[in-house]
C-alpha cells in the first residue's frame, strides 16, 4: 500500500494530453437578466482533488477561481427571475408549451457542443472517472430528451375538454414561480438538471447556484443559458450559500426551492422565508441505505452488489450502500469474498483506464473518515482489508469496517464516503428495528433467495423507504421511475413524470355547458386568444 500511495499521484508529464489542463482558470462571469455580468470582487480558488508529483514533492492542483458573490448581487439575480416571472403575465410563463420546448431544444444542442470541456471538468473538480464522467453528461442530456417528451405526451393528454355534471372544463398544468435551483457535488451536473430543466420547461424562472464542487464545469455551458432562453428566464449566481442563498430565502421571493443536500441545511434555509406556506420544496437530502444480507442468498451476487453499491464513485453517492447487515451464518464467506473484490478496485487518477478509487474533492473528508475509523476501532470493530483506511493527499483507501455496532458513529452517521461499516446480526428483528427506528428512509437493499422472508421484508420495510431493492444494489435509476424517500431523506418526488408536476399546479378553466359558453370557448380556441386555454396537439 505505501508502493502504490507513493506512485498515485502523476507527475505533469504523465497526465495524457487530452486530458491536460491550460492555465488556471479566473471566472468572473455570471448570469443574470440575460447578460454575463463581470464580476470585480473577491474570488474564492477551486482546487481539485488531484494532486501532482514535482520535484519539491507533492501539491494540489488549483484550477482557478469562481465569483463569491454577495448577497446584493445575488439578490439583483432574483430580482431579474421575478421581473422575467411577473406574477406570472412574464412572457415565459405564458408561452405555448411548444415554443418552451424548442427553447429547451435550443439549449440540449449548444450544451451538446461542451461535451468534452465539462466532462474534463467533471473529472479534475470532483475526480469522478473518465467513463461516470461521460456518462454523467450522456445520462443528463438523456434525461432533457426524456422531459421534453414526457411534457409532450402530458400536454397532449391535457388538451382536451371533459364534461362533468353540466360543467365543460380544460385542466392543464401552469408554473408556479421564480426557483431557486441547487443541486450537490457529487453529481453536479446530472441531480442539477432533474430539477432545473422541469422547473425551466414548466415556465418557471430560475435562479441557479451551481454546486460547492463542480462550479467551474458550469462555465461552459453559460452562453448556452444566455442564447437559449429569454431575459431572466435563467440566471447562474455563485457564492457562498450562507451569504447567497440565505438572502434569496429571506426575501420571500422564492416560490420553489430545489435543493440537493442535507436536512439540516434545508431546514435552516427553509425556516428563513418569511412565507412558508407559498414555498413548495422538491429536496433530495440525507439516506443511510442499509444493504440487508440473508442466510438464504446468492452471496456471490449478494457481494458484487454490495461492493459496486458501497463503493462507486468512493461512496459518495446518496444512494450509496451505507451500512451493511450480514447474517452470522454467511458474514465469513461474505467477508472474505468481498475483501477479494476489494482489493481488485483499481486506485488512480480519473482518466486512466479501468480506475475505480480516485481522489476525494472534499476539503476535510479525510480527517473526518480517520475519526470514524478511529472511534469505531477504539470500540471493537478491526479494519480487515489490507491496507483499509491509508491515505494520501486527497486520496483515501477504502476500510472494511467489522463487527460494527451501535456504539460507533458509523453505524449511525451517514459517511458520504469509502468507509464500509458491516454488522453480524442473528435476529432479524435487530435489522428491521434499525430501519424502523432510522431518522432516513431512502431505500435498502435485500440480499435473499427465500420468498417467505424476503415478502414478509417487503411488506415491513414498504411504509419506511421510498424504494425497496431485491438482490440489487441502491440507485436512482431509471429515471422513469419515481425517486423520493421517506422522513429525513426527501421532499416530493423527482422522476421524468414527477418532476413535470413537482414544478407546477393544475389549474382548471371551467365553465357552465350552455350553447353560449361552448360558442366563445370555440371562438377563443379557433382564433388562438388564449395560450392556455388550446387543443393543439404536439407531436
Amino acid at each position: 500500500m505505501d508502493r502504490l500511495l507513493d506512485t498515485l499521484f502523476p507527475a505533469p508529464a504523465d497526465i495524457p494530453e487530452a486530458w491536460r489542463l491550460g492555465e488556471p482558470l479566473e471566472q468572473r462571469d455570471y448570469l443574470v437578466a440575460g447578460e454575463l455580468r463581470r464580476w470585480d470582487g473577491p474570488l474564492a480558488t477551486v482546487r481539485s482533488p488531484v494532486w501532482l508529483q514535482d520535484a519539491e514533492g507533492e501539491r494540489q492542483v488549483i484550477l482557478g477561481s469562481a465569483p463569491l458573490l454577495d448577497a446584493d448581487t445575488a439578490l439583483q439575480a432574483l430580482d431579474a427571475a421575478v421581473q422575467a416571472y411577473d406574477k406570472g403575465r412574464g412572457a415565459w410563463p405564458n408561452m405555448r408549451v411548444a415554443e418552451r420546448i424548442q427553447h429547451v431544444e435550443a439549449f440540449l444542442a449548444r450544451m451538446r457542443e461542451q461535451r468534452s470541456a465539462v466532462v474534463k471538468l467533471l473529472m479534475w473538480e470532483i475526480g469522478k472517472n473518465l467513463k461516470d464522467s461521460e456518462k454523467e453528461f450522456d445520462r443528463t442530456c438523456d434525461y432533457i430528451v426524456d422531459t421534453i417528451n414526457a411534457l409532450k405526451d402530458l400536454d397532449r393528454r391535457s388538451s382536451r375538454f371533459e364534461l362533468e355534471q353540466g360543467t365543460l372544463g380544460q385542466i392543464r398544468r401552469a408554473p408556479l414561480g421564480v426557483a431557486l435551483c441547487m443541486g450537490p457535488y457529487n453529481y453536479p451536473l446530472n441531480e442539477t438538471f432533474t430539477t432545473l430543466i422541469p422547473a425551466l420547461i414548466m415556465g418557471n424562472t430560475v435562479v441557479f447556484k451551481p454546486a460547492k464542487f463542480g462550479v467551474l464545469l458550469i462555465r461552459p455551458l453559460l452562453e448556452a443559458f444566455r442564447d437559449s432562453f429569454p431575459a431572466g428566464v435563467i440566471n447562474v449566481i455563485y457564492g457562498r450559500g450562507r451569504e447567497t442563498v440565505s438572502a434569496l430565502m429571506a426575501s420571500g421571493k422564492v416560490d420553489v426551492f430545489a435543493f440537493i443536500g442535507t436536512h439540516k441545511a434545508a431546514a435552516d434555509l427553509k425556516k428563513l422565508h418569511p412565507r412558508p406556506h407559498r414555498l413548495r420544496a422538491a429536496l433530495g437530502l440525507d439516506a443511510k441505505n442499509p444493504g440487508i444480507v440473508l442466510a438464504q442468498v446468492d452471496l456471490d451476487n449478494a457481494v458484487e452488489e454490495a461492493v459496486t453499491g458501497a463503493l462507486s464513485f468512493n461512496g459518495q453517492r446518496c444512494t450509496a450502500l451505507k451500512i451493511l447487515f450480514v447474517h452470522e451464518d454467511v458474514v465469513e464467506p461474505f467477508l472474505e469474498k468481498f475483501q477479494r473484490k476489494l482489493a481488485a478496485l483499481k486506485p488512480g487518477m480519473p482518466w486512466e483506464a479501468d480506475v475505480a478509487l480516485t481522489p476525494l474533492p472534499e476539503a476535510g473528508k479525510l480527517d473526518y473518515l480517520n475519526g470514524l475509523v478511529a472511534d469505531a476501532t477504539a470500540k471493537g470493530a478491526q479494519v480487515i482489508n489490507e491496507g483499509g483506511g491509508q491515505s494520501r493527499g486527497s486520496f483515501f483507501y477504502p476500510a472494511l469496517l467489522y463487527p460494527v455496532s451501535p456504539q460507533m458513529r458509523v453505524y449511525h452517521e451517514e459517511q458520504f464516503g469509502p468507509v464500509v461499516p458491516v454488522v453480524p446480526y442473528r435476529d432479524l428483528e435487530t435489522v428491521i428495528d434499525y430501519v424502523l427506528d432510522s431518522d432516513f428512509g431512502q431505500q435498502l437493499s435485500l440480499f435473499g433467495n427465500d420468498p417467505a422472508t424476503i415478502g414478509a421484508l417487503v411488506d415491513t420495510f414498504a411504509n419506511q423507504v421510498g424504494r425497496i431493492n431485491i438482490n440489487a444494489q441502491c440507485q436512482r435509476g431509471p429515471d422513469t421511475y419515481p425517486f423520493n424517500g421517506r422522513k429525513n431523506s426527501a421532499e416530493g418526488t423527482l422522476s421524468v413524470h414527477d418532476a413535470l408536476r413537482v414544478f407546477s399546479i393544475r389549474t382548471l378553466v371551467a365553465t357552465k355547458f350552455q350553447e353560449a359558453n361552448k360558442t366563445l370557448i370555440s371562438e377563443i380556441i379557433r382564433n388562438r386568444q388564449s395560450s392556455f386555454l388550446t387543443t393543439d396537439y404536439i407531436f
